[in-house]
């Protein structure tokens, strides 16, 4: 087997556990505007950047979520994903995998990257997949920064580190 690397981006600063998590605007599937970390305020929160509607592993992980969407809730822990994709990706990949929690699409690649630290892929020029939780305040707790597909927040560890606080306050 062939294995391509692809020239990415490094950004020069990555989010740290306790820091805010920046304010960033998209437009959100269906209308309006995703605005995060605000969406999820009062709550803990997920945000998932995927790489788009075309990564298998990106619809796992957010296959996962929604499955695990009543548990998730029942923690008090909200959603939200966004990516590069166009609407019509992003409504595609929402209805097929019957996602209700918020999803965002057309991201500035490059002014993610520069907020949060997450990789980027030049070639086809994409966010790779990056994950955080973050506290009710909006506060990161935990990120993911993967360089490729593989290495992602999961539901399962979610729910199982926020209970964990929870059942320490």
């Amino acid at each position: 087997m062939d294995y391509t690397v692809h020239n990415m981006k490094t950004p020069t600063l990555r989010l740290q556990n306790g820091q805010k998590f920046p304010t960033i605007e998209v437009p959100a599937v269906g209308g309006g505007t995703l605005r995060l970390p605000d969406r999820l305020a009062g709550s803990f929160g997920v945000v998932l950047f995927y790489r788009g509607a075309w990564c298998p592993y990106c619809a796992a992980q957010l296959g996962g979520f929604q499955r695990a969407s009543e548990r998730l809730t029942q923690t008090g822990i909200q959603v939200a994903a966004l990516s590069v994709d166009d609407e019509v990706s992003a409504q595609e990949t929402v209805e097929k995998f019957r996602l209700r929690f918020p999803v965002g699409h057309s991201a500035d690649a490059d002014g993610i990257a520069a907020l949060t630290g997450a990789y980027t892929n030049e070639e086809s020029h994409y966010l790779q997949s990056t994950g955080f939780l973050l506290d009710p305040d909006g506060r990161v707790l935990n990120a993911v920064y993967s360089s490729g597909p593989i290495g992602r927040l999961v539901a399962d560890d979610v729910i199982g580190m926020v209970s964990y606080l929870q059942s320490k306050a």
